[in-house]
């Protein structure tokens, strides 16, 4: 494999971190490749807030070195209409997934910038789970600014054990056309995900069978996934944000 495709493959989530400080010449690189990313009708509707306060950087991003919270924001767009008198109202779900995806791409494109670069990272939705705190810190515009994630930078104080796993086939790649797993593809899934050499799940087999589940995706389903239905505080800024 070539340079880049290495980089890629090494691609992991760090969720400790040392304490050593990122270069601001890479900072600055990191941010120059992360605006690089493919972006819809060359709006970048999105706002990139890098964050290097340290007690918010413990309580928040992992005590990362610098964490940078990327939102889909079209205020500067709304911003620059007003101000050349012009009427512009990104409202509906087109602009919120339009704005979604480019805030996607700029986010991933930095976490491989930084790798390329000896840096860490993880990519978290801490931003969803402490939504208030997040607008409060960055003091974020209510309306038509939304946070998607946060990438948290810096230098990993472990070494992993393994690297995580990943599906390619059994309903992630199709070719030609969109193929529904069969009975036997299904049972051949959950097989995957209780099988702790392929490394897939969040949880540790001996931990999701003491807690008396049959698979890992039972654990998976009736409790991780339970957890995250209800975020009042989620939804309340989501409405703020008038997209919809």
């Amino acid at each position: 494999m070539n340079e880049a495709l290495d980089v890629i493959q090494d691609l992991r989530s760090t969720h400790a971190f040392l304490e050593k400080e990122i270069a601001e010449s890479d900072l600055e690189t990191i941010l120059t490749s992360s605006v690089r990313a493919a972006n819809a009708s060359a709006r970048q509707s999105y706002s990139i807030t890098v964050v290097d306060e340290k007690q918010a950087l413990k309580e928040l991003f992992y005590g990362a070195n610098k964490a940078i919270v990327y939102c889909v924001d079209y205020t500067r767009l709304v911003d620059t209409a007003k101000h050349l008198g012009h009427d512009y109202e990104p409202r509906g779900i087109g602009y919120f997934v339009a704005g979604v995806t480019d805030t996607a791409l700029a986010a991933q494109t930095a976490v491989i910038a930084a790798k390329s670069l000896g840096i860490d990272s993880l990519i978290t939705n801490v931003v969803h789970r402490k939504t208030r705190q997040v607008y409060g810190l960055l003091e974020l515009p209510e309306k038509f600014c939304f946070p998607i994630v946060a990438v948290c930078l810096g230098y990993s104080a472990v070494k992993p054990a393994f690297k995580k796993g990943r599906l390619r086939n059994l309903g992630i790649v199709h070719y030609g056309k969109y193929m529904r797993l069969s009975k036997e593809e299904l049972d051949e899934l959950v097989a995957l995900y209780d099988d702790e050499n392929e490394h897939l799940g969040l949880l540790s087999k001996e931990k999701w069978e003491s807690l008396g589940f049959n698979h890992y995706l039972d654990w998976f389903y009736k409790q991780w996934s339970a957890r995250a239905r209800d975020n009042d505080e989620l939804r309340e800024f989501f409405a703020k944000a008038e997209f919809l």
